[in-house]
């Protein structure tokens, strides 16, 4: 195993039976990833986050968090792991900062700490001014948002998220999503599992797409477009409808570039690589002038459906 990551499993399988949840997954997930889990249900999503939390122990394989065996080790991997459920579990007779005193309590977290630590978590997560009120009175998407606090009062390595905005409005949704980036910035690796895909898209800086049993699919959604769509290749998208012969002469001496055509009122150079800052160059000394060129970009839907239906 690699210990340069937060989260990896090598030929991981959880079998029940015969039935195969999980079917030789290999998984790698560095230190402030994003990383959503994306399938049907019955996919193996739910099936990898519990061996992932030392909840279920695998057939065969390995998986290490933070370097360390869940199934072997679970006090070691659940200190260091932060875990909210699609339903998330508060007691509703208490308030939102005994929920959290709770929390800290059992985390072994001494008074002064905890204190100080629920008034800045209940800040950020905008509930403030609701931290003496009962959680049977919350709405939906302030128990979210109560439920990030709460992953977060043990200051984890890792923060795992089933369904984070499920039942929320847009405002909250919105706030929930922000939440999260802000995780990730803060060092902590984030694994989302969700059906919204064009909030995962949003947020996650990688995803793996799963397909009974199996991880069909893994990478940066651009990258997952151009292997589904483009064969790997990177479209760069000029806002020109015809360059002069010697510019597109120009432009096919560049390395990588394997073909250009006019599509539209636009100018499409197909490259092994990323090279729109080389085309960029070619295009002003060839013609003075800077064009604002975009890489192509792709929506997370068509990806998954791409990989769902060829799976």
């Amino acid at each position: 195993m690699n210990n340069k990551f937060v989260i990896e499993t090598q030929n991981l399988t959880k079998k029940y039976s015969k039935f195969v949840a999980v079917d030789d997954l290999n998984l790698q997930i560095l230190e402030g990833e994003v990383f959503g889990f994306l399938g049907p249900n019955g996919a193996g999503k739910t099936t990898t986050i519990l061996m992932l939390m030392g909840f279920c122990e695998p057939t065969s394989g390995l998986v290490r968090v933070n370097g360390n065996d869940p199934a072997r080790e679970p006090i070691k991997v659940k200190k260091v792991v932060g875990y909210m459920p699609e339903k998330i579990g508060f007691y509703d007779d208490l308030t939102a900062r005994e929920n959290l005193e709770y929390t800290g309590r059992l985390n072994g977290l001494d008074s002064k700490t905890l204190g100080d630590r629920i008034d800045k978590l209940l800040e950020e997560v905008g509930l403030k001014d609701k931290s003496g009120q009962v959680v049977g009175k919350f709405s939906h998407g302030m128990k979210q948002r109560l439920g990030i606090a709460d992953v977060m009062i043990k200051q984890p390595g890792v923060a795992i998220f089933d369904e984070p905005t499920s039942g929320i409005d847009p405002e909250g949704t919105d706030q929930v999503l922000n939440l999260i980036q802000d995780m990730a910035k803060q060092k902590v690796t984030v694994l989302i599992s969700s059906h919204q895909l064009h909030q995962v898209q949003r947020i996650c800086t990688r995803v793996g797409i799963f397909s009974k049993g199996k991880m069909v699919a893994a990478g940066s959604v651009d990258k997952l477009g151009r292997d589904a769509f483009r064969k790997g290749k990177f479209n760069i998208i000029l806002p020109v409808a015809q360059l002069t012969d010697n510019v597109r002469d120009d432009v096919m001496k560049i390395p990588g570039v394997v073909a250009l055509e006019t599509i539209a009122n636009n100018t499409v150079v197909t490259a092994d690589d990323d090279i729109s800052k080389q085309l960029e160059d070619v295009v002003l000394r060839s013609t003075g002038l800077r064009v604002q060129m975009k890489v192509e970009e792709f929506q997370l839907e068509e990806v998954y459906m791409k990989y769902f239906k060829e799976s």
